[in-house]
């Protein structure tokens, strides 16, 4: 695999002037978030979902949340789509559409309604305002960015064209509308050796994590010319630290994302993306695992998963922590933050993100 250092690294990106709506939202009253027995009882089915990871004493500043944005979903006709990195509260109570940058990619396609809220970061906003151009996307915190989105610019693309002539480029969907733009295909961690293999060449450049990039010529004889980025999460886990778990505990079972270091994927039992990590839990239903990943997303899985024991030496993405039960109430109040993408990337961008949702794997 040969490596590409980054040229330039991004600075946070400004946000394009809102454009006029394309719908008029009349504005409502703020609910009142008491805590009563009528909104205990009216969300204790929500509650049963979360009550192994969230504790009791924390379900009162929670639920008058839930409730709140729950009703206000429907005078909005609003869906709110979570990535498995949202806190459990998010995920489990107020979602509609959960999973994956894969997932959710594909299920903002067959969304009907009016409004979307992203509960994730802003590229993951961006594309589901790609997918929608008609639709009201609302990421509830503008600041909610991403290191390695923001590790390359669409200029870093161009002059990667420049030095390899001809060369396809394959982006990782956790990238701005601009980079997308500019690139031949998306993918993400569950379809990237699909994605690379499909294109039917010789060589790739694959940006811009350069951890996925490695796992990925790792499983194919296609050539990978991959970009110097990394996310901050994954890249904070080691094998050390692995290799200390499995000392206490030999038994226990390690997954990990191929975001992480090689030296992780190494000690891991399994590497697979979100969704097949996931799905790996629930088949095997080991009895105690160490999810090497984001930390809500263990919480999450656990929730679902009981009589599993999760060893969590995960790592908090402090971009997603920004969406939060009041902000999203808040975007739904006021309709914002409005994602508003140029029309010329877009155009550009979209193509590049259907070709990955129309690839089935």
């Amino acid at each position: 695999m040969t490596q590409v250092m980054q040229t330039a690294r991004a600075a946070t990106r400004p946000v394009p002037p809102t454009a006029a709506p394309k719908r008029r939202f009349e504005p409502v009253p703020v609910p009142d978030l008491t805590w009563t027995p009528a909104v205990e009882a009216e969300t204790a089915h929500l509650y049963e979902r979360v009550k192994t990871v969230i504790p009791p004493v924390e379900w009162p500043f929670f639920a008058p949340y839930v409730k709140a944005i729950n009703d206000l979903k429907k005078v909005r006709n609003a869906v709110i789509l979570a990535h498995n990195y949202q806190t459990p509260e998010i995920y489990n109570c107020v979602a509609d559409i959960v999973g994956d940058s894969l997932q959710l990619a594909r299920e903002a396609t067959k969304v009907d309604a009016d409004v979307i809220v992203q509960g994730g970061v802003h590229f993951m906003a961006e594309t589901s305002k790609l997918l929608n151009p008609s639709k009201t996307v609302l990421i509830p915190d503008l600041k909610a960015g991403c290191s390695l989105a923001e590790s390359i610019t669409g200029a870093d693309v161009r002059l990667l064209r420049q030095r390899y002539p001809g060369v396809p480029v394959v982006a990782y969907v956790n990238t701005s509308a601009e980079v997308k733009a500019e690139v031949d295909i998306c993918c993400t961690s569950s379809n990237a050796v699909k994605v690379v293999e499909s294109l039917g060449v010789p060589e790739v450049i694959f940006l811009p994590d350069q951890y996925l990039a490695k796992f990925v010529a790792s499983q194919t004889k296609v050539k990978i010319i991959a970009w110097h980025g990394a996310c901050e999460v994954h890249e904070r886990f080691t094998g050390d630290e692995l290799r200390a778990y499995r000392a206490a505990d030999p038994s226990v079972q390690i997954i990990a994302h191929p975001e992480c270091p090689p030296d992780v994927i190494a000690e891991a039992d399994f590497t697979g993306s979100t969704a097949h990590m996931i799905d790996w839990v629930k088949t095997k239903r080991p009895r105690r695992v160490v999810m090497v990943t984001e930390c809500s997303m263990a919480d999450n899985v656990a929730a679902e998963t009981p009589g599993v024991e999760f060893v969590r030496p995960c790592n908090l993405c402090p971009h997603m922590k920004r969406i939060t039960l009041p902000k999203i109430l808040d975007s739904l109040i006021h309709m914002r933050e409005e994602v508003v993408i140029d029309p010329a990337i877009a155009e550009r961008a979209r193509l590049s993100v259907e070709r990955m949702v129309n690839l089935r794997t």
